[in-house]
């Protein structure tokens, strides 16, 4: 058959960006393309193997073969009036979808905005959701095409069909006539479609994980007779036996796996490790589920050919020498990435340190790990190899359990992403811990975790904070190169993550949200035997915001009977949220400990041999503490012993009180995410507001974006339609050009059709005119400078306040005149004066890997020099703003600090979600900056503003399922 990618080159309305890879229902992969000429071989093959009776569900009649006539038809589309798509998997249809444009009247159409839709799914395929994603990417294709409404006459006893219609959430209409079940649905994604369809893609990709991490057989590719080589270790870490530890846990199991040896060049009959080396994976009787590639670059296309040929699902790809030498090198991944996809399989790296499962049932070691974790709770993703080593080697260390990890080196395909999205679903997983250096998809990853973190904590340790730098290899879109820190800590707090600095800090919390409760408040007491312990315990909860009892001592000389009583008086106080139990050695006073120059005794220097009763009365406080729903930890220092005392009970013990309350103060944080979310879900809203223009606004984005030719045009083939909502473009629309800042005329026009007032400005070029303005305002005015290089720069002696007649007025312009250079270069403008108040700065900035975020500060030193400033991803909600800016450590001044008068946060909260609302309605503002707005006790003014605007973003989040193609 012909290559269709030969045959497409050479069609030069081929829709190249309608080509996408997809994840199926049963975690699976496929390749969605449009149908061509060089088709027919493909076309008719597939027909072959479809049944009689879908062949009459798709004609109505028996219909056994397709016709030269039928499969020209079939073949060939104009791709605007009618189109075909083929699902496409190891070169083979395996399911089509077609529409044809038609008028009111059913008849074929150039201009009609309705399309008939038939689809045809090969029998061994159907129930893995094949058809339900062809209806997702025609239906979009339809739009981009200018059809509004799909059309399409189904068999009553099609039921599958039916269902495929009725459960995509589209707004429809259904009728039945004539032995028919007519139905009719709107393309436009309506809130019910979109949800459908992040619920399919959950299922999706958590099943992809889950048949990695649960493979019936692997097969490692690359085992040398060398036991120092990568495929070696591997194949021992699946046999268990380089880890005797783990080989004894699971001895009792009965483990269906079998694992497979494959090296190209062994000469027949070699075995290693007792497992029969094959020569090629095709060689291996029955199916193989994953494979582990560990053979040189140049080697890799071959093995995965193989692996494809063979029904492989996974691999794991440990091979190095792609994204993380060069362009070539990610030209390499890609190709990888896309040989894989275009085979079913998924793949995990490239350049990756491997997998790990340790549930009994299906044990899997499919890594370089040189110790495996216990069982446990912790899901763990990274993609660091090093860090991957040291994650587990810290696990282990502390006696924590881990239920899956993956460390997936360069990232091509399988993401932190796919694992949220099993991790959601896996009861053996309660935290999950996250090394991550970028971003594939954070608007994506934002969506997920938001929903996993509502059940399960999220912990996150970000590399490349300060920079910005990208590691080598990492598979990024452009946009998400730049993501700036602020953003992502937006990201994460919106999110309910937590995020953490250290791979210790990781641990340190991760091990207290999954074995404590989740703390009812911040109101923490501190109990033990060390005063001095217990008031740098104190300092600390200070320090992090908490609200600490006063220490109770009870002396060095405490026994274990003292810590009981004390523990339990402190748990049962309903004025207390969670306990910090603070111990050191008793201090030895026998004159040979003195004299040995230790003051701990002079058998032990770190009082290893601990009172085993201090022990018990933590572990009987620690029962006590879970039933009352409060968190117990340990402070220590100098003791060994007493920590792995506290395991069994599950409570932690950290040798530093810093790291304590650090713990505890991101788990008193993430219990109030989880509250106020539970919260917000029941009682946040965006409010309807009143004075909002969106016809009027988009009109004005238009006509600016329109009248500087910013925007790319579409093709001649491309038809848009008048008109279209926001999400629909979205889908379908572009980037082109570049920002444009409006005119302030333009700017406040824009912002008043939404009810954001801006104080109105006259032009004073001279006296004359800035006294006639003056005089049309009214005074008190401010004469002010609007350069861009001396806008808001009141330092430079750029504004003059208060001007309360002509007389000061005249004085003020000439003495701006001499100091700037000149009143027209220094563009100045006269303003009434308004009420005295807080100088506040409001912002929205489209991110393009995130969306619109909204931005509060207060004016000057503490936003531009001190970093002072909160964020919030848009559409904000009332509690949202509310907390927006509370949040900025500044917000005292708004309140009445010092006895000053309190501002209007009513109205600063009911203008930002004025602008959340503007930016979020009109996607093409691309940025809203309001400086400085005032806030006065009794309403604010807006003084100055800024409005960018660009061509439509794409929003791939909005879009069709359809995997990464980095």
């Amino acid at each position: 058959m012909e290559d269709p990618a030969v045959a497409n080159s050479e069609q030069p309305d081929y829709p190249q960006h309608w080509e996408a890879d997809i994840l199926l229902r049963d975690g699976g992969t496929a390749r969605i393309r449009p149908i061509t000429p060089a088709d027919a071989g493909r076309l008719v093959e597939f027909y072959g193997q479809v049944s009689d009776q879908s062949k009459y569900f798709r004609f109505f009649a028996p219909y056994p073969r397709l016709s030269d006539k039928d499969v020209r038809r079939f073949t060939h589309h104009d791709f605007v009036n009618r189109v075909g798509l083929a699902v496409v998997i190891r070169d083979h249809f395996i399911a089509t979808v077609r529409y044809d444009r038609i008028d009111a009247e059913g008849r074929p159409s150039d201009t009609g905005t309705d399309a008939e839709v038939a689809f045809l799914v090969q029998d061994a395929h159907q129930g893995r959701g094949v058809a339900s994603a062809l209806l997702e990417h025609i239906a979009a294709v339809a739009q981009e095409r200018g059809i509004r409404r799909f059309q399409a006459e189904v068999l009553p006893e099609n039921r599958k069909m039916v269902k495929v219609f009725t459960d995509a959430g589209y707004t429809q209409r259904r009728s039945f006539a004539d032995g028919v079940v007519h139905l009719e649905f709107d393309l436009e994604q309506t809130d019910r479609s979109l949800a459908v369809m992040r619920a399919r893609e959950h299922r999706a990709e958590a099943r992809s994980v889950q048949r990695l991490l649960t493979p019936r057989s692997v097969a490692v590719i690359g085992v040398s007779r060398n036991p120092q080589t990568v495929g070696r270790a591997i194949l021992r870490d699946l046999l268990g036996t380089c880890d005797t530890e783990f080989e004894s846990r699971y001895e009792a199991k009965d483990d269906p796996r079998t694992v497979h040896a494959v090296n190209r060049n062994a000469p027949p009959g070699t075995v290693l490790d007792g497992v029969p080396v094959h020569r090629s994976i095709l060689d291996i009787p029955g199916p193989v589920d994953l494979a582990v590639i560990a053979v040189p670059e140049g080697a890799v296309p071959a093995a995965v050919a193989e692996c494809g040929a063979h029904g492989v699902q996974g691999l794991v790809v440990v091979t190095a020498g792609y994204a993380e030498t060069g362009l070539e090198g990610r030209d390499r991944q890609r190709a990888l990435v896309r040989q894989a996809r275009a085979a079913g399989m998924r793949v995990i790296g490239p350049n990756a340190f491997g997998l790990i499962n340790t549930d009994p049932e299906r044990p899997l070691n499919a890594s370089l790990a040189p110790h495996l974790p216990d069982r446990g709770g912790f899901g763990i993703f990274c993609q660091s190899g090093a860090i991957g080593v040291a994650l587990l080697e810290s696990a282990h260390k502390r006696g924590l359990g881990v239920s899956s990890f993956a460390s997936v080196g360069n990232r091509s395909d399988v993401s932190g992403n796919d694992f949220l999205q099993y991790w959601a679903e896996d009861e053996a997983t309660a935290v999950v811990l996250l090394y991550l250096e970028s971003f594939g998809n954070p608007r994506k990853f934002t969506r997920i975790a938001r929903r996993l973190a509502a059940a399960k904590p999220i912990v996150v340790v970000k590399g490349a904070r300060h920079t910005g730098s990208l590691p080598p290899g990492h598979a990024v879109p452009a946009t998400a190169t730049g993501l700036r820190d602020a953003t992502v800590d937006a990201l994460f707090e919106q999110a309910g993550v937590t995020r953490v600095s250290t791979i210790t800090e990781l641990f340190d919390t991760g091990e207290l949200l999954a074995q404590q409760p989740l703390p009812p408040g911040d109101r923490v007491a501190v109990v033990g035997n060390s005063d001095s312990l217990g008031l740098l315990t104190y300092d600390a909860l200070l320090s992090a915001g908490l609200r600490p009892c006063t220490p109770v001592d009870l002396t060095t000389a405490a026994t274990g009977e003292n810590f009981r009583i004390a523990l339990d008086v402190a748990l049962s106080d309903p004025a207390v949220d969670a306990v910090i139990a603070v111990a050191i050695p008793p201090i030895g006073t026998s004159a040979h400990a003195f004299m040995g120059g230790r003051l701990t005794g002079p058998d032990d220097p770190e009082m290893g041999s601990d009172d085993p009763e201090i022990a018990t009365a933590l572990l009987e406080a620690g029962v006590r503490a879970r039933e009352l729903g409060k968190p117990l930890m340990l402070t220590h220092l100098a003791l060994t012993d007493l920590p792995v005392r506290l395991r069994p009970g599950g409570i932690p013990a950290y040798a530093a009180p810093e790291r304590t309350v650090r713990a505890l103060a991101h788990a008193v944080h993430y219990a109030q995410w989880r509250r106020r979310t539970a919260e917000a879900e029941e009682t946040a809203r965006v409010p309807e507001l009143d004075r909002i223009d969106e016809p009027g606004a988009r009109t004005l984005v238009e006509a600016a974006l329109s009248t500087r030719a910013a925007i790319s045009r579409p093709s001649p083939t491309t038809t848009l339609v008048r008109g279209a909502t926001r999400r629909s473009l979205s889908l379908r629309t572009q980037p082109g050009g570049a920002r444009i800042t409006l005119p302030d005329a333009e700017a406040g026009e824009l912002l008043a059709r939404y009810g954001i007032d801006v104080s109105p400005t006259l032009p004073a070029p001279d006296e004359e005119t800035a006294v006639a303005a003056a005089t049309t305002l009214g005074y008190p005015v401010a004469l002010k400078a609007t350069a861009p290089h001396l806008r808001h720069r009141s330092d430079l002696g750029s504004v003059r306040l208060d001007l309360t007649g002509e007389a000061g007025l005249r004085r003020a312009h000439r003495e701006l005149d001499v100091l700037l250079g000149g009143a027209a270069g220094a563009r100045l403008v006269v303003q009434r004066m308004a009420p005295r108040g807080v100088d506040t700065v409001i912002g929205a900035t489209v991110d393009p890997a995130v969306g619109a975020i909204l931005s509060f500060g207060l004016s000057g030193a503490p936003a531009e020099l001190l970093g002072d400033v909160a964020h919030r991803l848009v559409p904000a909600t009332d509690q949202d703003v509310a907390g927006l800016i509370r949040e900025v450590r500044a917000a005292p001044l708004l309140f009445g600090w010092r006895g000053a008068e309190a501002v209007d946060t009513g109205a600063l909260e009911e203008l930002l979600l004025r602008v959340s609302q503007l930016v979020d309605d009109v996607p093409e503002i691309a940025s809203v900056d309001l400086e400085p707005v005032v806030v006065a006790p009794h309403g604010l003014a807006i003084l100055g503003a800024r409005v960018r605007v660009a061509p439509l973003p794409v929003r791939s989040d909005l879009g069709p399922r359809a995997m990464s193609t980095l």
